[in-house]
């Protein structure tokens, strides 16, 4: 039982980075004030950690 529910728990975790990673893609494609540097720099970020980058990418759109 232990063990379906640390599965449970990964797949929810895998389907909430996949969801956030493309998010991140969706809106980084969108802007037009990036180059395709700039645009494949964040579309990386977003593979490792889309949540902390979606952040980050969020904040320099502020400045």
């Amino acid at each position: 039982m232990t063990e379906l529910i640390i599965y449970a728990f990964l797949f929810l975790a895998l389907i909430a980075h996949t969801l956030m990673a493309s998010k991140m893609y969706k809106t980084v494609h969108a802007d037009e004030s990036l180059n395709l540097k700039e645009k494949n720099d964040w579309k990386l970020k977003a593979l490792v950690f889309p949540g902390y980058y979606f952040g980050k990418y969020k904040d320099r759109n502020k400045s």
